[in-house]
């Protein structure tokens, strides 16, 4: 890496960690973007240059934490464990929803946000779908998962069932297991999508 590359990389990361800080002593809501640039010793304007709006940062928090899923995913599963490995995503990423409760609906608000392009860029940054979708492909060359739809379809239905089901629960159910609630919503969206191995070819 560069010197350049790795001073913005720095200051990226000097950026979101404050921030994080920040939004767990104070709330996401109660944080300031100049509150964040302090705590970061950077002016209000290399913020932005960072992140367009607050949200951003949460996008940007979850987005390294999925990659860094998918990578541990990766080394525990095989081709032939597509539907285990589907599960470990959901399992994991239940526990980061449990350990970030209060970020989780400003999260989901931001993928929800009623601008469109703001919406579209949030959740094109994620790589959720792209990571699910690796494991469907799976799923389909060992013949667990139905060929009339297109991998991207079946990878956004889990990821929109992840992501709603934790919005759900971050707004009125937090006194269940967001655990159990994800493998539930999973249940749900895989049972559509498994042959049934019963049928014959």
């Amino acid at each position: 890496m560069k010197v350049r590359e790795k001073k913005k990389f720095d200051t990226k990361n000097r950026i979101l960690a404050a921030a994080l800080k920040l939004f767990e002593e104070k709330g996401f809501e109660r944080t300031t973007v100049l509150e964040i640039a302090a705590e970061s010793s950077v002016s209000r304007g290399t913020f932005f240059n960072y992140f367009p709006y607050k949200e951003a940062v949460l996008v940007e928090y979850l987005s390294q934490y999925l990659i860094g899923l998918g990578v541990d995913v990766d080394t525990k599963y095989s081709k032939n464990n597509a539907i285990e490995a589907i599960y470990h995503l959901s399992d994991d990423f239940a526990d980061f929803a449990d350990k970030n409760k209060h970020l989780i609906l400003p999260l989901c608000y931001e993928l929800l946000n009623p601008d469109p392009e703001r919406s579209k860029q949030a959740y094109t940054a994620l790589p959720l779908v792209s990571i699910i979708g690796k494991y469907i492909e799976w799923a389909r060359a060992n013949k667990l998962m139905r060929q009339d739809h297109s991998t991207e379809r079946l990878a956004y239905t889990i990821a929109n069932s992840i992501f709603l089901t934790s919005l759900h629960w971050a707004s009125f159910r937090r006194h269940r297991s967001i655990k159990k609630e994800l493998k539930t919503a999973l249940d749900l969206a895989l049972e559509g999508f498994l042959l049934d191995q019963n049928c014959e070819d």
